[in-house]
């Protein structure tokens, strides 16, 4: 039975887990509707992945699940260091860059008539972008990923976080090095196929 992932394309954690299974060459069934399946997570969100007998839900927890079980290890290294510098950055994209544009982008993207706060807006916008500040000072310290020189699942969430920043219709600086970083994941194909051009 293969991998199963329940959840819509509109999902930036949906598309964490298909870019991942895509970048691990895991054959895999997509479905956006299976209310057995949803059930399984109590939260009643997606994603939610079947894995033969096992359920999974939590997007990067789901990330590091499929990673670990590739047999070099490149997306979530064994090395005690280097696989903490990947979970760091992971972390951080659920814990602060996530939250902090998440107001804003309900307003402008998503139209939430419950997000129309104007100063709401302008505050999530100013968070959103001093996230990215910190990305693009990163990059100063060179590599051409978020870890190295190598890419790892912090480039899988982090590089869905800047498709979306880029595509919201917000003022935002501009970021040299956060631009570099887009332009180096867009030619990968798993990138192409699971970050749609028309959906932030």
């Amino acid at each position: 039975m293969p991998l199963r992932v329940l959840g819509r394309i509109s999902s930036i954690n949906v598309r964490k887990v298909l870019w991942t299974c895509a970048e691990l060459d895991l054959p895999f069934e997509h479905v956006e509707s299976d209310p057995q399946l949803l059930a399984r997570n109590p939260n009643a969100l997606v994603p939610v992945v079947q894995d033969g007998d096992f359920t999974l839900w939590e997007s990067n927890t789901i990330c590091r699940y499929l990673a670990s079980r590739q047999a070099h290890r490149t997306l979530l290294p064994e090395n005690d260091q280097a696989r903490a510098l990947v979970e760091q950055w992971m972390d951080w994209q659920a814990a602060e860059l996530n939250p902090a544009g998440r107001y804003s982008f309900y307003a402008t993207v998503r139209r939430s008539p419950a997000h129309t706060d104007p100063q709401a807006i302008a505050a999530s916008v100013a968070k959103w972008n001093a996230c990215m500040r910190i990305l693009d000072a990163h990059f100063a310290h060179g590599g051409q990923f978020v870890t190295g020189e190598y890419f790892t699942l912090a480039d899988v969430v982090l590089g869905l976080s800047t498709h979306r920043w880029l595509l919201s219709p917000i003022e935002r600086p501009h970021l040299d090095a956060v631009l570099g970083y887009y332009q180096r994941l867009s030619v990968r194909p798993a990138f192409r196929a699971h970050a749609d051009a028309g959906v932030a």
